[in-house]
């Protein structure tokens, strides 16, 4: 019995470490990012408050409808509604009243204030959807970090575990007296180096994984980690197309530059907004009242009074008035002309804008464009100089094997392969991520398989 408790908490214990140690695939990080980010949630409330502007703009073309109710009791002196007649006995009365009113015309300010809600929206759009795109290319460039830093902390590892076996090749031989010991210390200084190495490449590993994990906004660190996934070169044509072509491209979907176009165009609606105000405004206007008061005496037709009941009384004292009102601006100390003056300015101000926010994509795609040549290079001479170093390497040892190379010499026949093998590694990935950006600004979507 005992055997199976313990065998029982033995798998619930495997179970809850592996549920704790989840390991996020480029694509699951991609997505919890978007889903999870603080900073697309706040821009998510912004397009729902610019969706419930549009409400308000299209409420404000409606005629609005309001009622009022009252009642009052008059102790003392007061006239008696139905026949004007002075009175100092108690006097109730109860009123009510509806009213609307319906703006007309006011220079197509509400016209143009729900054009502009819906403008506002779509820029709104434009700014999240732009959001997005910059956290896709973030998460998958750190991704690609915490790969590029797995990738090398393995060479280190390999290369030294190459390195244990040459040093215990050498201690046999400084012991039956066929090497000096000097090339045993150096091959220890060696391993000693490389274990150095070996730190190094885990605490890289570790701070580019939480860099990643603060990118998604997550806290446990120790239990994040990434799937052990391996990303090689990805063939691509993208070179195909000039810079000019990728820019004119880009012009056409990219969500920043139509966010930027957008805010030119809220700039032009607030400034016809702002004009609308040099226009009078025409307002039409209906209202009904009626009321009941205990002192509402009126004359029957034997011309005596007598108190109509309460629904009587709504039906006899009611009345209906309607009509329209326009109001002229004339001077209301240079308020209108300095808000159109100012809206002007905002205008000017978001073109010039727009204009630089084209020229910093067109920058941002030169860049991109020279990045993926060079890194192209550059991983091809890193490729060029590992096989270059690994024969030099395998040289030098058939050498030392013989006797016919020092131990210091072997290190750094050694070390220079090491450098030449983590090299690769960081100019393999350098050059994935230079090739994903310039396809994501040609509109290709991002994919590292």
């Amino acid at each position: 019995m005992k055997f199976k408790i313990a065998t029982v908490l033995i798998v619930c214990a495997m179970f809850m470490t592996n549920a704790q140690m989840k390991k996020w695939t480029l694509e699951e990080c991609v997505l919890y990012a978007v889903e999870n980010n603080i900073s697309i949630e706040q821009f998510e409330l912004d397009l729902e408050t610019a969706k419930l502007d549009k409400s308000d703009a299209i409420g404000a073309l409606l005629p609005n409808l309001s009622g009022q109710l009252s009642a009052s009791n008059n102790v003392g002196f007061s006239i008696v509604p139905g026949t004007n007649a002075p009175t100092t006995e108690s006097t109730f009365r109860a009123n009510g009243s509806l009213s609307s009113n319906l703006t007309l015309f006011d220079g197509l300010q509400s016209f143009n204030r729900l054009s502009r809600a819906r403008l506002n929206a779509i820029a709104n759009q434009y700014r999240l959807d732009d959001l997005k795109d910059d956290i896709r290319l973030n998460v998958a460039n750190a991704y690609l970090q915490v790969l590029s830093n797995k990738e090398a902390l393995k060479v280190s590892k390999a290369q030294y575990a190459v390195t244990e076996q040459d040093l215990k090749r050498t201690k046999e031989l400084v012991e039956n007296g066929a090497l000096p010991r000097g090339d045993l210390l150096e091959i220890e200084a060696t391993a000693a180096n490389q274990q150095q190495q070996i730190i190094n490449g885990e605490g890289l590993v570790l701070i580019s994984r939480v860099n990643l994990a603060q990118i998604l906004q997550l806290t446990d660190y120790e239990n994040f980690d990434i799937a052990d996934e391996s990303f090689e070169v990805p063939p691509s044509d993208i070179l195909d197309n000039s810079a000019k072509v990728i820019f004119d491209k880009a012009l056409t979907f990219r969500n920043d530059i139509k966010f930027s176009k957008s805010n030119v165009e809220l700039a032009e609606k607030d400034l016809q907004i702002a004009k609308g105000a040099y226009l009078p405004t025409i307002t039409g206007f209906f209202r009904y009242n009626t009321g009941y008061s205990n002192r509402n005496f009126i004359r029957d037709v034997n011309d005596e009074f007598f108190l109509p009941d309460f629904t009587d009384q709504l039906w006899i004292f009611d009345g209906v008035s309607y009509g329209a009102q326009m109001d002229i601006p004339i001077f209301n100390g240079w308020g209108t002309r300095n808000n159109v003056k100012r809206s002007k300015i905002t205008l000017e101000r978001t073109k010039l804008q727009f204009e630089q926010d084209k020229l910093d994509l067109e920058t941002s795609i030169q860049q991109a464009y020279v990045d993926v040549t060079t890194f192209s290079k550059a991983y091809e001479a890193a490729q060029k100089t590992v096989e270059a170093r690994q024969l030099a390497y395998e040289y030098a040892k058939e050498r030392y094997d013989v006797g016919l190379l020092n131990a210091f010499d072997f290190g750094q026949a050694q070390a220079r392969v090491d450098d030449a093998q983590a090299t690769l590694i960081r100019s393999k990935y350098d050059y994935i991520f230079r090739i994903k950006i310039l396809e994501f600004f040609y509109g290709i979507p991002l994919a590292l398989d």
